[in-house]
């Protein structure tokens, strides 16, 4: 049985990518030494899937920053405000990725959000009038360049249906009338690959996997029906995944193509589709059998079972990856603090490809179980892995509907807390991290090595709070943070002071660029043993006179950056989580904390593709467990929370009904979209769209967020609006912060003055 992997990792075991790529915005690196580490890391990940034996090892899946970007790029969809800038086409490159501020001019970066149901975020294309055509030989360089190594490779390309609908569209184009173009443009694709003689074309199309309507259908036969002609002898493998296509199962089944790879994981009807309407004798299901979201074990006996059931059908079946293993780290064989019992469950990249190889060989066996493979990975699933924790099962089996409810309403909450802190219109904040400079994360750093005690490591935190909280009141800001310098991570953190976690030492995962998270594991039943944020809070609120926000992250957002569990429900999980954090909220407020920020930046990330599954599926335990955090509070105390790079208008309502006090958004990135539906459903809640982007090194200007502000007012009534960044400011300098801050805050000033005149 043939094998494939749909994607590999990219930044590197030791997050090579990441520092390559820092040093050259820095300046530290020259252009060909940075491309020089991206052809040792791709070598290095090609190398490590030819020794595990895969048939089908991906090429042009390695991206200096992101796939999506490489694709406009390729496609020659860089609007002209980049092109104008007249730098290097690497530096135009990065300048669509996180905006450029220098000598050439000033421009912003292209829009960003969450690639489907993942923390992985993607760069928003833009089309307009310029020609989509070919415009780069990155596909074919890379898959020449792992020729040379003697690896033969498959091609991967987003697919242009994904690409396309993904895509924003200016300058009057549309969606039907760039379709030509942009099939014209993959038929010269295919047809270079015809010339190289490859065998395989992976393009990927997971949009397919959401709900699709007859038009959406039609463009894609269109797209296909025009580009499938020119491929020659390239075998075309068309790669779906996070999902089923039951809206396109035939159509996608009656292309000329010679390859479907359907995700069985995420799947719910993948099996149900190929049972009902067959598949092609002349056309290969790779099947997605093994996970590429999470880093447990696979079980192989169902596995088995299920590619069982598939053969019965007819199909001629190889095996793959649900999706691109972008979404799990490296390997197990670079954690050496976590105990054997656990690391036997887990399963990162590296492993993932043994699974596939093991796989491949139990299913030609007649009689699988004699082998010791087999016998070893089934006595991981034969007994409980864990016990339980009675006490946290006995109260999420106690929770009474009362307990997801805070009372009295919003509206009488508003006018006490307005009452309390007596904050100017407009008043201004942050999101709560501040910079993480090179001493912050050395002191971390040192404590974790025992290089210095608990005093020390805690005295430092002090003396960078109270600058923190000095240099804000210089800037002017109305509702101060202590600025997190003792957080790794804002999940991370979390979860190593709850118990029921485990926690990696490189298993990072990319988020975004040169982003990277170390998402925590759960482990077992997950519960609150004592104050976690308390004293730093404390502290902060004793140095000024204006109120400072106590800063947590809500469970949902816990749960879904971290590695559920999957022999319980997301639901009980994240229950299990909301109870933690809510005597942690109970604990600040009774140290006299009056601002509570509960972050959800992930609220929006798991919900189903499917509009169909939103409800009993997610949302129905996903918006109770936020409100059960903060529904025990005193209606003075003002619940703050905060969601970031989501496509949020489809459930605004949802959100309102979350009942927080005030809640901020990343706006300025995705222009400003979310207005429209704030004002559509008559949001209640106080609100702050991020005024400017934090992920990138630029200045905005006062004049640039006094602009947003106005629009903003077009939309928002003038007592329910904040003025605050978009996100936490942990990955920025000093010096841009501060700019940015200072340009901001005098924004609000003369907006306030605007007002009273």
């Amino acid at each position: 049985m043939k094998t494939s992997v749909a994607g590999y990792p990219r930044i590197g075991s030791s997050r090579e990518l990441k520092v390559a790529v820092e040093q050259y915005f820095r300046g530290k690196m020259a252009p060909e030494a940075l491309l020089e580490t991206g052809s040792r890391l791709r070598r290095t990940h090609w190398q490590k899937q030819m020794e595990a034996g895969i048939d089908g090892i991906p090429s042009n899946d390695f991206s200096f920053y992101d796939q999506m970007l490489d694709t406009a790029v390729l496609l020659n969809a860089v609007p002209q405000r980049y092109r104008d800038l007249g730098i290097s086409s690497l530096d135009t490159y990065f300048a669509m990725a996180r905006g450029y501020q220098g000598p050439a001019g000033d421009v912003k970066a292209l829009a960003m959000k969450k690639w489907f149901n993942t923390n992985y975020h993607y760069l928003v294309p833009e089309i307009d009038s310029a020609p989509l055509q070919i415009s780069g030989s990155k596909p074919f360089d890379e898959f020449l360049e792992a020729r040379s190594y003697g690896i033969e490779t498959k091609p991967v390309l987003i697919g242009p249906f994904t690409f396309l609908t993904l895509s924003s569209l200016a300058g009057g184009c549309t969606r039907e009338s760039v379709a030509g173009e942009l099939a014209r443009a993959y038929a010269a694709i295919l047809a270079c690959f015809h010339e190289l003689d490859a065998a395989w074309v992976q393009l990927d199309e997971p949009a397919l996997v959401r709900d699709l309507d007859r038009q959406d259908i039609d463009l894609f036969l269109r797209l296909y029906e025009s580009m499938l002609p020119s491929k020659g002898r390239v075998k075309v493998l068309l790669q779906t995944y996070f999902g089923d296509i039951r809206d396109c199962y035939e159509q996608v089944a009656g292309l000329d193509i010679d390859a479907v790879g359907l995700d069985f994981v995420e799947g719910k009807q993948s099996l149900s589709l190929v049972k009902e309407y067959g598949f092609p004798k002349d056309k290969l299901l790779l099947a997605g059998v093994v996970n590429g979201k999470n880093i447990w074990r696979n079980h192989y006996s169902r596995t088995l079972a299920l590619l069982a059931d598939l053969k019965k059908t007819g199909a001629r079946i190889g095996i793959g990856t649900s999706c691109s293993l972008l979404h799990v780290p490296y390997t197990v064989a670079q954690e050496t603090k976590l105990p054997e019992y656990a690391l036997k469950h887990f399963s990162f990249a590296e492993e993932k490809l043994q699974e596939l190889r093991d796989l491949s060989f139990l299913f030609s066996l007649e009689n699988a179980e004699p082998e010791k493979i087999y016998q070893v990975n089934d006595a991981l699933f034969q007994s409980d892995r864990i016990g339980k924790n009675a006490a946290v099962q006995a109260e999420v089996f106690a929770l009474k509907p009362d307990d997801f409810t805070r009372f009295p309403s919003f509206e009488e909450r508003e006018k006490l807390q307005k009452t309390r802190f007596r904050l100017p219109l407009f008043p201004t904040t942050t999101i709560g991290s501040f910079p993480q400079t090179a001493e912050v994360r050395s002191n971390r750093a040192a404590f974790r090595k025992n290089l210095i005690c608990g005093e020390q490591y805690r005295q430092f935190n002090f003396d960078r709070i109270k600058e923190c909280i000095s240099l804000q009141e210089k800037i002017g800001l109305d509702v101060l943070v202590h600025g997190e310098f003792e957080r790794n991570d804002m999940v991370e953190y979390f979860g190593e002071h709850l118990q029921g976690f485990l926690f990696t030492e490189k298993a990072w995962v990319q988020s975004y660029g040169t982003r990277c998270v170390k998402p925590p594991i759960v482990w077992e039943d997950v519960s609150w043993m004592r104050p976690i944020t308390v004293e730093y809070a404390v502290y902060a609120q004793s140095l000024t006179n204006k109120p400072v926000k106590g800063m947590l992250t809500g469970p949902v957002t816990i749960l879904n950056w971290s590695f559920p569990r999957e022999d319980v429900s997301l639901e009980e999980q994240a229950l299990q989580i909301a109870l933690a954090v809510r005597k942690e909220v109970l604990a600040l407020e009774e140290h006299g904390i009056g601002i509570i920020q509960i972050d959800e930046a992930a609220l929006k990330e798991k919900l189903p593709l499917r509009r169909s599954d939103w409800h009993g599926e997610y949302l129905d335990w996903a918006i109770p467990s936020f409100r059960l955090v903060h529904s025990g509070v005193r209606p003075e105390t003002q619940i703050h929370t905060h969601m970031c790079y989501s496509e949020f208008a489809a459930i605004i309502r949802e959100i309102d009904s979350m009942d927080a006090d005030v809640i901020t958004f990343e706006a300025s990135r995705s222009n400003l979209d979310i207005l429209d539906a704030l004002k559509e459903c008559g949001f209640k809640t106080e609100i702050g769209p991020g005024v400017y982007d934090i992920h990138s090194p630029r200045i905005p200007g006062e004049t640039e967020i006094m602009e947003n502000l106005h629009r903003m007012l077009r939309k928002i009534l003038p007592e329910k609006l904040w003025v605050n960044p978009d996100c936490g400011l942990k990955t920025r300098g000093n010096e841009e912060t501060i700019g940015s801050l200072k340009n901001m805050t005098a924004a609000a000033r003369a907006l306030r003055t605007e007002f009273q005149s």
